[in-house]
């Protein structure tokens, strides 16, 4: 079955959408929702949540990417159960950590920013993906949007380690440099 004929399901409102999206993306989807919130019993209640939030948002709009959609979803919907359940304590997820390492080019998230500060960083993080290399790209998302342990990008890239904590280091200064060139920091 195709996310094209999913969607249409969602369209008419048929159930069966759920449990085909389930199939297809279920193990996607809890991995985002884990490698958040380093637990599988949250990432389980993310995942449902994430179904009711697409089986009610669907109708309203046709995603054009529907695994971009969902997983834009879950990214959120985990994040937002992180903070709830971490509020001002810190663990030792890989979401932290990976949060730490981008603090250092973008600042904390506990910034006071204003709508426009929030738009123009958006705008330059997509021209600065747009212009970095496949590979680096992919590395950044994986460890950044996805966080992503350097073991498992480790794994899937071919790439060592340390190669990719270097590949990271150095993209982390670029952007550093360019939002400071940009004026955003």
């Amino acid at each position: 079955m195709t996310d094209t004929d999913i969607i249409e399901m969602f369209w008419d409102r048929n159930e069966q959408a759920i449990t085909e999206t389930d199939k297809i993306y279920r193990n996607y989807l809890v991995k985002i929702a884990y490698n958040i919130l380093n637990c599988i019993e949250d990432s389980q209640e993310v995942l449902n949540d994430t179904y009711l939030r697409v089986w009610t948002s669907i109708p309203d709009n046709r995603p054009d990417n529907y695994s971009a959609y969902l997983s834009r979803i879950t990214r959120c919907l985990a994040i937002d159960r992180y903070r709830r359940k971490n509020g001002k304590k810190r663990g030792g997820g890989s979401y932290d950590i990976s949060l730490d390492e981008l603090s250092e080019c973008i600042g904390s998230q506990n910034d006071p920013q204003t709508e426009a500060e929030n738009t123009l960083l958006a705008e330059v993080l997509n021209r600065f993906l747009d212009n970095l290399p496949k590979t680096k790209r992919d590395i950044f998302m994986c460890r950044y949007y996805f966080a992503d342990s350097i073991e498992y990008i480790s794994k899937i890239t071919g790439y060592s380690q340390s190669k990719i904590k270097s590949i990271l280091f150095r993209t982390r200064k670029q952007l550093a440099e360019l939002l400071k060139k940009e004026g955003v920091i």
